[in-house]
Order: C-alpha cells, then structure tokens, then sequence
C-alpha cells in the first residue's frame, strides 16, 4: 500500500494522536503533627576532580526540620536502609 501511495505521489493520512484524559491530581495531604510524615531523598553530585558525591536525606514534612543526612563517594543499601 505504502509503495503505491509513492509511486502515484499521494500523502498518507496521517493519524492524530489520542490525547489521554487526565484526571485531577488529589493535593497533598498536609501533616498536622511532628513526625508524622517524613520524606527520603537521594542527591548527586560531581566534585572539581570528577568524582561523585552522593547524599541521602530524611526530612520531617512538618517542621521542614532534617532528621538525617548520610553523606559519601558510595551509599550502599545496607549502610542507608540498614540490615
């Protein structure tokens, strides 16, 4: 079909893309006390020399306060989450 479409030098229909629906997202629920809610984040980064810094965070979702920061060339999972 393709071959015939080029040789008469006709345009394929091109077929629009289905957007998909989405659906509001619920807001974030706010924590009311301390030690409620608490999020883990991992960090990069290069030092001038070329090697990698990494950084593991926890931080209470209340108080923005920083419960814990491991800081290293290499993070295993052991040393972050423990045995």
């Amino acid at each position: 079909m393709y071959r015939i479409y080029r040789e008469l030098e006709l345009n394929l229909r091109i077929k629009p893309r289905k957007r998909l629906v989405r659906q509001k997202p619920e807001p974030l629920a706010v924590p009311e006390t301390i030690n409620q809610v608490w999020s883990m984040d991992f960090m990069h980064d290069k030092l001038e020399d070329g090697r990698n810094l990494q950084l593991f965070h926890v931080i209470d979702d209340f108080n923005r306060e920083s419960l814990g920061i491991e800081v290293d060339f290499s993070l295993s999972s052991e040393r972050v989450f423990g045995p």
